[in-house]
């Protein structure tokens, strides 16, 4: 996520539906952290829309070297910095009106904590899938990087972040995938 840009308006794409279907067909929903499997599926279920790539946030310290481990912080007062890999979620969104209404809302998202939390585009994603939008959660200040080595008191505010986006997320999508299947 180190090409992290600001938002760019939407285009036209005439091959949104048939990316959809390459995507999805590749998408191997085993590979993706077990905490936002549910979020990715719902997502799947929108048809003004599609993942590219996402991850849960990992918190690597001391003797967690493990880059995929999903266990929160430990209570500590002998760790004194932490290795955060981003949360995030890139996605591709279809120029239409509910793909629209759907950007919206995601839009609202960083208001949670805007400092911690940041909306808009990484260039090499829209390189190859225009209208592709990626959601983060990381340091304002370290917002283009995608790995950063903060204290342990702000890896304790990025953990709570991070949980109280995915919540926000979660809970967007279900009352998304709810209105599609309500007509």
């Amino acid at each position: 996520m180190e090409t992290f840009t600001k938002l760019k308006d939407f285009v036209d794409n005439p091959r949104f539906h048939e990316q959809r279907q390459n995507c999805l067909g590749k998408l191997e929903i085993n590979t993706i952290d077990a905490p936002i499997v549910e979020l990715i599926e719902g997502f799947s279920q929108l048809p003004y829309c599609f993942t590219l790539q996402s991850c849960y946030g990992h918190f690597l310290h001391g003797a967690q070297r493990n880059p995929n481990n999903i266990e929160p912080l430990p209570v500590s007062d002998s760790i004194a910095s932490v290795e955060y890999r981003i949360a995030y979620i890139a996605l591709c969104i279809d120029n239409d009106n509910l793909g629209r209404s759907l950007f919206r809302a995601l839009n609202e998202i960083p208001a949670i904590e805007p400092e911690y939390i940041q909306i808009g585009c990484a260039e090499w994603f829209w390189q190859s899938q225009v209208n592709s939008y990626a959601l983060q959660v990381e340091p304002r200040r370290h917002m283009t990087k995608d790995r950063v080595w903060v204290d342990y008191q702000e890896a304790l505010h990025l953990e709570r972040t991070r949980d109280r986006f995915l919540a926000q997320l979660k809970q967007l999508v279900q009352e998304q995938v709810e209105r599609s299947e309500s007509g």
